[in-house]
Formats: C-alpha cells, sequence, structure tokens
C-alpha cells in the first residue's frame, strides 16, 4: 500500500512540513518517489511515524526517538492460515461440518482479537486465490459466522464512544468490517453493526435512532468515480452531522475525492480512533 504525505499526516497528526524536516535532517522516514516524484509511504513507514509520535509524547526528542524506532526489531506476524490446511482440505470437498470443525480447533484458547487477526481475516484474505465462487461463498459464510460469534461475546469495558459500522449499498463483503468492531469492542467502544449492503436510508434512521459518534463504512468492491461519489455523497447527507471515516480498497483508490466530500481515510482500529480524536480536537479547539 503506498500512501501521500497528506494522508501521512492526517493519519498521525505529524505536519507535511515535519514530516519532510524529518527527512532532511535524520533520514526519517525514507519515502519512495512517484513516476511524479510525488513521496509515497508504505504501511511500515506509516506506523514508524506513530511510534515516534508516541515517544516524543513521553518526553524524548525527535533524534532519540527516531533512533529507538530504527533499532526496534521488526515485529513478526503470525499466521493462523499455516495451520489451517484441514481447514482448506475440508472445503475442498465442500465438508462445512468438518470445516468448522477445523476452525474450532485452530480458534481454541485465543482471545477475540487474536482470533481475528492470526486466523479469521488471513484466511478471508486467502480464499479469492485458492478457491472458486461455490467454495468461497461456504467458507466466508462459515469465517464470517465466527467473527460474528465473537463480537456478539465480547464484553464491552467501559462506556466509550459509538461507532456505527456499515458496507456501502452494493458491497457484501464484511469480513473487514466485523474485524473493526472487535477491536474497537476491545478498546471500549460501543459498536452497532448494520452489516452488508446497507443503503444510505438506512444509515440515516440508524443515525438518529443510536447518535452515534462516528459512522464507519467499508468500501471494498472496486467502484468507478461516478458510483463512489454517488454513494459517498448520500452518505455523509444521510449521516450529517456525524463524522464519516471510509477504509478498504474500494474507498483507497478514491481518496481524493473522499477527503473533497468530507470524509476521512483509515484502515484500522487504531487510525479510526485517530482520526476521530484529531476531529473531536479540532471541534473543541477555541
Amino acid at each position: 500500500m503506498s500512501l501521500r504525505i497528506r494522508t501521512i499526516a492526517r493519519l498521525t497528526g505529524i505536519r507535511e512540513a515535519t514530516l519532510r524536516a524529518w527527512e532532511r535532517r535524520h533520514g526519517f522516514p525514507r519515502p519512495e518517489r512517484s513516476e511524479n516524484n510525488y513521496r509515497v509511504y508504505s504501511r511500515d513507514e506509516l506506523e514508524a511515524v506513530r511510534r515516534v509520535a508516541k515517544l516524543m509524547e513521553e518526553g524524548l526528542s525527535v533524534s532519540e526517538a527516531i533512533a529507538q524506532v530504527r533499532d526496534e526489531p521488526r515485529p513478526s506476524v503470525p499466521s493462523g492460515a499455516r495451520r489451517m490446511e484441514r481447514f482448506w482440505a475440508a472445503v475442498m470437498v465442500l465438508d462445512a461440518e468438518g470445516a468448522d470443525a477445523a476452525l474450532s480447533e485452530a480458534l481454541d484458547g485465543l482471545d477475540a482479537t487474536t482470533c481475528c487477526d492470526t486466523v479469521l481475516i488471513p484466511l478471508l484474505r486467502e480464499m479469492a486465490s485458492r478457491l472458486d465462487v461455490a467454495r468461497e461463498h461456504m467458507a466466508s459464510a462459515l469465517v464470517r459466522q465466527r467473527l460474528r460469534m465473537l463480537l456478539a461475546g465480547m464484553e464491552r469495558v467501559g462506556d466509550g464512544p459509538r461507532a456505527l459500522l456499515a458496507c456501502p449499498a452494493k458491497d457484501h463483503h464484511e469480513g473487514g468490517l466485523l474485524a473493526l468492531g472487535l477491536h474497537l469492542k476491545a478498546r471500549g467502544w460501543r459498536v452497532t453493526l448494520l452489516g452488508a449492503d446497507t443503503p444510505s436510508e438506512a444509515l440515516e434512521g440508524a443515525c438518529m435512532q443510536v447518535r452515534p459518534d462516528v459512522v464507519a463504512l467499508s468500501f471494498i468492491r472496486h467502484r468507478d468515480a461516478d458510483d463512489f461519489v454517488e454513494v459517498l455523497s448520500g452518505v455523509m447527507h444521510a449521516c450529517a452531522p456525524v463524522p464519516v471515516v471510509v477504509g478498504g480498497p474500494g474507498a483507497r483508490e478514491h481518496l481524493k475525492t473522499l477527503f473533497t466530500l468530507g470524509a476521512q481515510y483509515a484502515e484500522s482500529a487504531d487510525e479510526l480512533i485517530a482520526v476521530w480524536n484529531q476531529a473531536r480536537n479540532a471541534q473543541n479547539r477555541p
């Protein structure tokens, strides 16, 4: 994933001018250059800038924070999919009970967010390259059912802000949305999940009913520019004045448009919370 400096600034709270100054003085971060000579940043660089900002809040100088982040070992990401050959074998013969039993075995003893991040979401990402349509439908339904069960079974800690979660109209892939709900709930947020293929009218009614602090939309399917503008404009109108944060590959390709329409962009619960905090702080500023 490639992000422009404006997006990095929005997601980290570090000004564009400051990022450029760090690059000149400290060689950090080290973005690549696009064909048009724009700076483009990776997800790892985004996380590194966030860690530097956090260390500076804790009292380190910028040079000390950058040096510490550079010396940190790269975290290894566990892969639940490696333990899931029984699951894939059952799916290939359309054995739903066997696939579900394999999921139970893989998830045994793991907390909800670990189940999500190390087993279930990696499985969803791998399905398109492994399975035909019939098998993918069966397998993804099993995984989404598990995600819903985990979300419903979590005890919320605290009485945090309320997030209204949905996929926009004609978008049926809700796995990432469910993962977002799990992580927000684990952080004490109250989560109202509307799920897949939610029209603007339903969002408007839900906003009036539950009065969320933020609306989060997951755009997965590709949309042309006109379709994206029409859908997101309808959402913005339906949800106003509630802030709208969107994520997913279907939104990533229209970043300039979504910012122009007044939405924000995030790809994880941490990013959504950071964006929401920035918006709240801006509103409270005299």
